[in-house]
Protein backbone atom coordinates (compact mmCIF):
# COMPACT_ATOMS: atom_id res chain seq x y z
CA UNK A 1 0.00 0.00 0.00
CA UNK A 2 1.31 3.38 -0.88
CA UNK A 3 2.02 5.99 1.72
CA UNK A 4 0.51 8.55 0.09
CA UNK A 5 -3.01 6.96 0.96
CA UNK A 6 -2.37 7.40 4.30
CA UNK A 7 -4.22 10.31 4.19
CA UNK A 8 -7.31 9.05 2.35
CA UNK A 9 -7.91 6.17 4.64
CA UNK A 10 -7.44 8.65 7.82
CA UNK A 11 -10.14 10.66 6.25
CA UNK A 12 -12.59 7.62 4.78
CA UNK A 13 -12.60 6.88 9.27
CA UNK A 14 -13.30 10.22 10.11
CA UNK A 15 -16.69 10.02 7.93
CA UNK A 16 -16.94 6.23 9.08
CA UNK A 17 -16.51 7.74 12.86
CA UNK A 18 -19.30 10.22 11.90
CA UNK A 19 -21.81 8.36 9.95
CA UNK A 20 -22.08 5.78 12.87
CA UNK A 21 -22.69 9.00 15.05
CA UNK A 22 -25.30 10.28 12.29
CA UNK A 23 -27.27 7.37 11.71
CA UNK A 24 -27.06 5.58 14.87
CA UNK A 25 -26.91 8.29 16.95
CA UNK A 26 -24.06 7.37 19.08
CA UNK A 27 -22.14 10.42 20.79
CA UNK A 28 -18.31 9.90 20.38
CA UNK A 29 -17.71 13.31 22.00
CA UNK A 30 -16.71 11.36 25.48
CA UNK A 31 -13.37 10.16 23.35
CA UNK A 32 -12.21 13.57 22.76
CA UNK A 33 -9.73 15.35 24.97
CA UNK A 34 -10.63 16.67 28.21
CA UNK A 35 -6.90 18.31 29.51
CA UNK A 36 -5.40 17.02 32.52
CA UNK A 37 -8.28 13.86 33.33
CA UNK A 38 -6.48 11.14 32.94
CA UNK A 39 -9.55 9.13 32.04
CA UNK A 40 -9.39 11.27 28.41
CA UNK A 41 -5.65 10.43 27.68
CA UNK A 42 -7.35 7.93 25.03
CA UNK A 43 -8.54 11.29 23.32
CA UNK A 44 -5.15 11.63 22.18
CA UNK A 45 -5.53 8.97 19.87
CA UNK A 46 -9.40 9.10 18.94
CA UNK A 47 -9.93 13.29 19.14
CA UNK A 48 -9.55 13.85 15.55
CA UNK A 49 -11.45 11.09 14.35
CA UNK A 50 -14.98 12.79 16.04
CA UNK A 51 -16.41 16.20 14.48
CA UNK A 52 -19.18 17.90 15.77
CA UNK A 53 -21.08 18.07 12.72
CA UNK A 54 -21.18 18.01 9.07
CA UNK A 55 -19.98 21.74 9.18
CA UNK A 56 -16.97 20.48 10.91
CA UNK A 57 -16.19 17.23 9.29
CA UNK A 58 -16.10 18.75 5.61
CA UNK A 59 -13.86 21.48 6.94
CA UNK A 60 -11.56 19.58 8.40
CA UNK A 61 -11.41 16.48 5.36
CA UNK A 62 -10.48 18.46 2.51
CA UNK A 63 -7.16 20.38 3.60
CA UNK A 64 -6.42 17.28 5.63
CA UNK A 65 -6.67 15.48 2.12
CA UNK A 66 -4.80 17.88 0.32
CA UNK A 67 -2.00 18.91 2.38
CA UNK A 68 -1.61 15.32 3.98
CA UNK A 69 -1.08 14.17 -0.02
CA UNK A 70 1.39 17.38 -0.44
CA UNK A 71 3.40 16.03 2.53
CA UNK A 72 3.87 12.38 1.35
CA UNK A 73 4.52 13.30 -2.12
CA UNK A 74 6.92 16.19 -1.44
CA UNK A 75 8.59 14.54 1.91
CA UNK A 76 8.54 10.80 1.26
CA UNK A 77 11.46 9.42 3.13
CA UNK A 78 10.23 11.59 6.52
CA UNK A 79 6.16 11.67 5.96
CA UNK A 80 5.70 8.99 8.01
CA UNK A 81 7.45 10.78 10.83
CA UNK A 82 6.32 13.88 10.57
CA UNK A 83 2.28 12.35 10.27
CA UNK A 84 2.73 10.78 13.27
CA UNK A 85 4.71 13.14 15.42
CA UNK A 86 2.48 15.62 13.82
CA UNK A 87 -0.08 13.86 15.40
CA UNK A 88 0.90 12.28 18.77
CA UNK A 89 2.52 15.67 19.94
CA UNK A 90 -0.19 17.71 19.07
CA UNK A 91 -2.64 15.51 20.90
CA UNK A 92 0.02 15.34 24.14
CA UNK A 93 0.04 19.12 23.73
CA UNK A 94 -3.54 19.73 24.20
CA UNK A 95 -4.06 17.18 26.85
CA UNK A 96 -1.52 19.36 28.41
CA UNK A 97 -2.35 22.65 27.86
CA UNK A 98 -5.48 23.40 26.69
CA UNK A 99 -8.65 24.19 28.63
CA UNK A 100 -9.92 21.96 31.05
CA UNK A 101 -13.21 22.74 31.05
CA UNK A 102 -14.48 21.45 27.60
CA UNK A 103 -13.77 18.28 25.34
CA UNK A 104 -11.54 19.04 22.30
CA UNK A 105 -12.68 17.31 19.17
CA UNK A 106 -11.46 17.01 15.44
CA UNK A 107 -8.86 16.76 13.15
CA UNK A 108 -7.78 20.51 12.71
CA UNK A 109 -4.78 20.44 15.02
CA UNK A 110 -3.01 18.00 13.22
CA UNK A 111 -4.70 20.10 9.79
CA UNK A 112 -2.19 23.32 11.47
CA UNK A 113 0.69 20.95 12.21
CA UNK A 114 0.21 20.00 8.52
CA UNK A 115 0.16 23.62 7.18
CA UNK A 116 2.80 24.80 9.23
CA UNK A 117 5.32 21.83 8.59
CA UNK A 118 4.87 22.61 4.65
CA UNK A 119 5.33 25.91 5.12
CA UNK A 120 8.19 26.28 7.28
CA UNK A 121 10.08 23.89 5.62
CA UNK A 122 10.25 25.73 2.44
CA UNK A 123 12.41 28.27 4.57
CA UNK A 124 14.23 26.36 5.95
CA UNK A 125 14.77 24.04 3.19
CA UNK A 126 15.35 26.56 0.62
CA UNK A 127 14.80 24.40 -2.66
CA UNK A 128 13.03 25.37 -5.65
CA UNK A 129 10.46 22.92 -4.76
CA UNK A 130 10.16 23.32 -1.08
CA UNK A 131 9.50 27.00 -1.90
CA UNK A 132 6.61 26.54 -4.24
CA UNK A 133 5.16 23.78 -2.01
CA UNK A 134 5.29 26.54 0.97
CA UNK A 135 4.05 29.22 -1.34
CA UNK A 136 0.92 27.60 -2.38
CA UNK A 137 0.16 26.55 1.31
CA UNK A 138 0.45 30.33 1.68
CA UNK A 139 -1.61 30.94 -0.95
CA UNK A 140 -4.86 28.42 -0.28
CA UNK A 141 -3.99 28.65 3.31
CA UNK A 142 -2.80 31.87 4.92
CA UNK A 143 -6.12 32.59 6.51
CA UNK A 144 -5.93 29.92 8.49
CA UNK A 145 -3.79 32.19 10.85
CA UNK A 146 -6.51 33.46 12.44
CA UNK A 147 -7.66 30.60 13.98
CA UNK A 148 -4.99 30.64 16.48
CA UNK A 149 -6.85 33.19 18.02
CA UNK A 150 -9.78 32.68 20.50
CA UNK A 151 -12.66 34.66 18.07
CA UNK A 152 -15.07 32.43 17.40
CA UNK A 153 -16.65 30.68 20.61
CA UNK A 154 -16.68 26.81 20.76
CA UNK A 155 -13.59 26.68 18.19
CA UNK A 156 -10.63 25.09 20.11
CA UNK A 157 -8.04 27.13 19.07
CA UNK A 158 -5.81 25.44 21.06
CA UNK A 159 -5.56 23.33 18.82
CA UNK A 160 -4.63 24.78 16.19
CA UNK A 161 -1.95 27.21 18.11
CA UNK A 162 -0.40 24.13 19.44
CA UNK A 163 -0.63 22.41 16.18
CA UNK A 164 0.94 24.91 14.14
CA UNK A 165 3.70 25.24 16.90
CA UNK A 166 4.52 21.03 16.24
CA UNK A 167 4.53 21.72 12.83
CA UNK A 168 6.78 24.56 13.15
CA UNK A 169 9.22 22.86 15.73
CA UNK A 170 9.20 19.63 13.27
CA UNK A 171 9.81 21.54 10.26
CA UNK A 172 13.00 22.62 12.03
CA UNK A 173 13.89 19.20 13.16
CA UNK A 174 13.52 17.39 10.12
CA UNK A 175 15.61 20.87 7.69
CA UNK A 176 18.90 18.60 7.40
CA UNK A 177 16.47 15.24 6.70
CA UNK A 178 14.88 15.68 3.91
CA UNK A 179 17.07 16.12 0.91
CA UNK A 180 16.26 14.57 -2.29
CA UNK A 181 17.96 11.94 -4.31
CA UNK A 182 19.62 14.26 -6.73
CA UNK A 183 21.04 16.23 -3.81
CA UNK A 184 22.47 14.11 -1.97
CA UNK A 185 24.18 12.25 -5.37
CA UNK A 186 25.45 15.95 -6.19
CA UNK A 187 27.06 16.00 -2.64
CA UNK A 188 28.25 12.39 -2.72
CA UNK A 189 29.52 13.70 -6.40
CA UNK A 190 31.34 16.22 -5.16
CA UNK A 191 32.87 14.98 -2.33
CA UNK A 192 34.39 12.01 -4.11
CA UNK A 193 36.05 14.03 -6.71
CA UNK A 194 37.64 16.40 -4.01
CA UNK A 195 39.05 13.06 -2.43
CA UNK A 196 40.16 12.00 -5.59
CA UNK A 197 42.30 15.23 -6.07
CA UNK A 198 43.32 14.92 -2.64
CA UNK A 199 44.52 11.74 -3.39
CA UNK A 200 46.12 12.54 -7.08
CA UNK A 201 47.90 15.82 -5.39
CA UNK A 202 49.60 13.45 -2.31
CA UNK A 203 50.67 11.08 -4.73
CA UNK A 204 52.01 13.65 -7.65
Amino acid sequence: MPKVSIPFLFVVLMWCVHLVHFFWGIDFGFLGIQPRHFDSILGIICSPLIHGNWKHLFSNSFPLLILGVLLFLSYEKISIRVWCYNYLFTGIFVWVFARGNSYHIGASGIVYGLAAFLFFSGFFRMDIKAIAVASGVALFYGGMVWGVLPLEKGVSWESHLIGGIVGFVLAFVFRNHYKSIEIMAHEMEEKESKSFEKYLNNHS
